[in-house]
């Protein structure tokens, strides 16, 4: 503009410095609300162009540049608006700054700033992440008292705080008296429900809800579904899965890479194997791209059923599929190996993995030497020990039961006893 003889003005400057923060470019809006500070004064920035900086900055991370432009457009005498103060708000929320947070909402009630509802439900749902469900009860009755009407946000904020304190029968209970509301719950709400009451292993609760939400005509999402199959799964019932999973795609729901990998696993840890290999086999003609996590529920249900064979032809086909094994990938293999008793070809697994870079962990060592202590190998089983020292791992509870099968059975156990390393004193949480 400046090169037309035209001088941009604020409204200008701000839909510019509006775009690029939008679009994440913080870092250029600066330089152009940098151009407006040192310019000749008769453009200054405004409190718009200010709340879009510091949104931007907030949202990238930059929370203390936020404050310092926050402090600048107060030294400039510029007001801020709600706008600005939930943005800051925000900021310190995300970096886990609730007290600087608590602080800067007071600061706005004594400037007669109203906060709005997206000012209460950033600091409710910080609250609750961190567990502090009292002060955000507290904060929501400040809301009403203050005439500002809590959303479906609000209320499934909290909710998914009670859930997440393990205060199941509150959340239900405030999910009930939504029901009594004109707008009711939404998917969010009982996607909240059902997930609470799948990780507490209540998934026939689970299983009415989403009955209640095909009812009520409130279309399930690829999230209620993958919440609802991972339960059913865990809870033994892979029929009912099986039938969900049906019911997913008659509805027009298309499953997500989530939703084969907790399909298949489900199936695999159900002893339903043949039908997991079916759908990789179906899915792998329609060039499905894989993540290592099917691969891995597929070689440990291979393993646990003893199609050992089948197992390798998919290890060492993952390359093909441009995939690398992981630590949990060898470790199945290694577990598979020494159920077999076949257990210098699960020590050579060992050897493979550190080869090609993949750290083994307390895992993959625990299961080798249970393996060479079922078969009274001390050597085997003192050298992995040593091993662990080498790779400052700490032992756990089933490391020491591999040391104590071993020598429960060997006679010269004290001898044993001092070929074992030391491993350095752990020091426990407060």
């Amino acid at each position: 503009m400046v090169v037309f003889g035209c001088q941009p003005s604020v409204i200008s400057y701000g839909a510019l410095i509006n775009g690029l923060c939008r679009m994440g470019n913080t870092s250029i809006a600066l330089r152009f609300y940098e151009e407006m500070v040192n310019g000749n004064g008769v453009c200054k920035p405004n409190v718009i162009i200010y709340g879009s900086i510091i949104d931007g900055l907030c949202k990238e991370g930059m929370v203390e540049k936020a404050s310092q432009l926050f402090s600048e457009m107060k030294g400039w005498g510029i007001c801020p608006d709600v706008i600005v103060y939930s943005s800051l708000l925000h900021g310190f929320c995300c970096i886990g700054n609730l007290e600087k947070a608590k602080s800067l909402f007071l600061e706005m009630l004594d400037q007669g700033v109203h906060p709005n509802v997206i000012t209460f439900n950033v600091l409710i749902d910080a609250l609750c992440k961190m567990e502090k469900l009292e002060e955000a009860n507290q904060l929501l009755n400040l809301m009403i008292q203050r005439g500002v009407n809590p959303d479906i946000i609000t209320y499934n904020t909290l909710m998914d705080g009670y859930c997440l304190a393990g205060k199941l029968d509150f959340a239900g209970d405030l999910f009930a008296s939504l029901q009594s509301e004109d707008n009711g719950p939404d998917v969010v709400s009982f996607n909240i429900m059902i997930n609470a009451y799948c990780k507490n292993w209540k998934v026939n609760e689970a299983m009415r809800l989403y009955r209640e939400m095909i009812a009520k005509r409130i279309k399930p999402t690829v999230i209620t579904y993958n919440t609802l199959l991972t339960g059913l799964l865990q809870a033994g019932k892979a029929d009912e899965a099986r039938e969900l999973f049906g019911k997913m795609q008659f509805g027009n729901i298309v499953p997500d890479s989530c939703t084969y990998n907790i399909y298949v696993d489900g199936l695999c840890k159900n002893d339903c194997v043949s039908e997991a290999l079916e759908l990789f086999h179906e899915l792998e003609s329609c060039k499905f791209e894989f993540s290592i996590k099917v691969f891995n529920s597929l070689i440990y249900g291979l393993c646990k059923t003893r199609k050992l064979e089948t197992a390798w032809e998919l290890f060492y086909g993952l390359p093909n599929k441009g995939l690398e094994p992981t630590v949990v990938t060898y470790s199945i293999m290694i577990n598979g190996m020494c159920k077999e008793g076949r257990l210098e070809k699960a020590n050579d697994l060992l050897i493979e993995m550190e080869e090609k870079g993949c750290a083994p962990n307390v895992v993959t060592f625990n299961t080798l030497m249970h393996g060479f202590a079922q078969k009274n190998d001390t050597q085997k089983v003192v050298k992995l020990l040593h091993k662990m020292v080498e790779k400052k791992l700490s032992p756990d509870a089933s490391t020491v039961a591999a040391v104590v099968d071993l020598l429960s059975k060997d006679e010269a156990y004290l001898e044993t006893l001092k070929l074992l390393p030391t491993f350095p004193v752990q020091v426990l949480p407060k």
